[in-house]
């Protein structure tokens, strides 16, 4: 059988953790951080969050190595 492609994508975006959870990085921190107020980045300042479970499974079908 031939090997599955990773959606490039979703790796750069998403991580698999040893327990099968789905680690994201929470957004809007990357740029334009003058503009926002306070109260927008620090709600963003999580690093390491986790996928709602409803995308769990379309998200491990495009990592299908668990990269």
């Amino acid at each position: 059988m031939a090997k599955l492609k990773t959606n490039k994508a979703a790796k750069k975006r998403y991580s698999i953790t040893a327990t099968g959870k789905v680690k994201r990085t929470k957004s809007n921190r990357r740029h334009l951080l003058a503009n926002k107020t306070t109260r927008q980045k620090k709600s963003g300042k999580v690093c390491n969050a986790y996928a709602d479970k409803t995308c769990v499974e379309g998200i491990k079908k495009l990592l299908p190595y668990g990269n």
